[in-house]
């Protein structure tokens, strides 16, 4: 058995979507002890910004014309892609910010379709959690009640394009505890919290098959 975790976070040290990650984690390898967990952080170890660039134009040049750049991209998408095919179960941990996609996840995603291919369902009927965490309250209702231009990106590639049999974890009010001006907020916070940690183990059991 063997399990793919990617860590986003640039804080991993205080990373929320690395504790719910590693929540989940821990209860998958408490199912399948001795197994294989596989891991790529791409927030302190990012990929090359180039890269996807690289790896695409690759494509429409014999191979004995291209450059080594773009033999080194071409080799960096198909392990990427390989490292999500022998996995059996699937963990994404993707923080949320300035209102999007993490830059690192977004080139981590490009070089993999770059690999696999725009159509290409690689995770089909795979279970995967994808785990986000929001700093601020993005729900309805909210004063920012549409600028979540994240979770359904995240969403599209991973369920609709990968068909990954999916689990979404989504905590909102990370900040709550350490800006002053979200106080009030912080009873609602740590309800959030509470959920999200009970979501992440019933996410790591689903993985392991129980």
């Amino acid at each position: 058995m063997n399990l793919f975790r990617l860590d986003a976070s640039i804080f991993p040290a205080t990373s929320a979507s690395a504790e719910l990650a590693s929540v989940a984690e821990a209860e998958w390898s408490a199912a399948h002890p001795g197994a294989t967990v596989t891991r790529r952080h791409i927030g302190t170890e990012p990929l090359p910004a180039d890269a996807w660039a690289l790896a695409t134009t690759a494509g429409f040049n014999p191979e004995a014309e291209r450059s080594q750049a773009q033999n080194d991209a071409v080799a960096l998408a198909a392990a990427l892609v390989s490292e999500l095919r022998g996995a059996d179960a699937v963990i994404l941990a993707v923080p949320f910010y300035n209102f999007g996609v993490s830059q690192h996840f977004k080139a981590w995603v490009d070089l993999v379709i770059a690999g696999a291919g725009p159509t290409d369902p690689l995770l089909k009927g795979k279970p995967t959690a994808l785990i986000t965490t929001l700093g601020g309250g993005y729900s309805p209702g909210t004063p920012r009640d549409g600028w979540d231009h994240s979770t359904s990106y995240l969403e599209r590639i991973v369920r609709d394009v990968w068909q990954a049999d999916l689990t979404l974890i989504k905590r909102e009010l990370t900040l709550a505890a350490s800006v002053p001006a979200m106080e009030p907020l912080r009873d609602l916070a740590a309800q959030h919290h509470t959920t999200a940690k009970g979501q992440a183990r019933e996410a790591g059991l689903a993985l392991a098959g129980n």
